[in-house]
């Protein structure tokens, strides 16, 4: 398999990405599957190296180029201030992504699949919903409805969470410093999640040598009732498997099963995991076959 640095624009920042492939050279016995792609994106404040590579070698593996990418702001792509999440110019860098992918030489441009996963899991549902060409959705633990999000978190979480995106919403309308908050924490801790898994779990991705950093920009909290993806899942033409984690305390498998229902080539494949859990060990071998499964199905000539 070889992997490449590339890069591409989005609204002007230049976004980094892994071009996986997969070598053909001397006696491999597996023929790859000439002109397909996935493009792959991480979940809030995630960059590429946090956890996805694994999933990006078993696609490349089964014959598929990948293109993995990092948001603008985080990991190896430009933008100031760095860390923030952005709602509209994360599915302006899917749509980025996913011409720079049809782009490419060898690459047919129907044969175009896209991966994303808890944040980028509700993003790849509302890029689906407006790009029929795509050959196969992958949504994988999806934020699939920001309302029901929030309504877990309890009162107290809640009134923290937003007065700390009141504070950074004021500091950027003024010009100001960002206000950042911590990603994940231990249960209890002042974090965005703090669940039994979230800062083992999230942690547990994250390889030695990274850019990832445990903050983000609050402001993007004061946007989560708004930003529904399940909403746009009956617009859906392409296949769509959406892999639900059955114990997800973080973003809640009810909306998740529900996009799969509502999309007219959609299916849920549920597992008997937390969160984070599907990244690693069984989950994660578990849920990677079966995804593999897809894109090969759906993806062959």
């Amino acid at each position: 398999m070889v992997r490449r640095e590339v890069s591409f624009i989005s609204r002007g920042e230049q976004l980094a990405a892994w071009l996986y492939e997969r070598s053909v050279k001397g006696s491999d016995p597996l023929t790859p599957v000439a002109g397909a792609c996935v493009v792959m994106a991480h979940g809030i404040g995630g960059t590429r190296e946090a956890g996805l590579p694994a999933y990006a070698e078993r696609f490349a593996a089964a014959g598929f180029r990948v293109l993995l990418f990092d948001y603008a702001f985080f990991g190896g792509s430009t933008g100031e201030p760095r860390q923030l999440v952005d709602i509209g110019h994360q599915l302006d860098d899917w749509r980025a992504a996913i011409a720079y992918a049809r782009s490419l030489d060898g690459v047919d441009p129907e044969r175009v699949a896209i991966w994303g996963t808890s944040f980028g899991g509700g993003h790849v549902l509302t890029i689906a919903a407006e790009d029929d060409r795509l050959a196969a959705v992958v949504s994988q633990a999806p934020m699939a409805d920001g309302m029901s999000v929030l309504r877990v978190l309890g009162p107290a979480r809640l009134l923290w969470l937003t007065r700390h995106a009141v504070r950074d919403q004021l500091a950027a309308l003024r010009g100001r410093p960002p206000v950042y908050i911590p990603l994940v924490g231990p249960p209890g801790s002042e974090a965005a999640m703090t669940t039994d898994d979230a800062a083992a779990g999230y942690k547990r991705l994250v390889p030695a040598i990274s850019t990832w950093q445990n903050r983000f920009t609050a402001r993007v909290l004061l946007r989560f009732a708004f930003y529904r993806p399940v909403a746009l899942a009956g617009k859906i033409a392409s296949p769509l498997l959406v892999c639900v984690c059955d114990r997800d305390t973080i973003t809640p498998p009810e909306p998740a099963a529900l996009a799969a229902e509502r999309a007219p080539k959609g299916e849920a494949k549920h597992y008997d995991g937390m969160h984070f859990e599907i990244y690693v060990d069984d989950l994660f071998e578990k849920t990677v076959a079966d995804q593999t499964a897809f894109l090969a199905h759906n993806l062959q000539q």
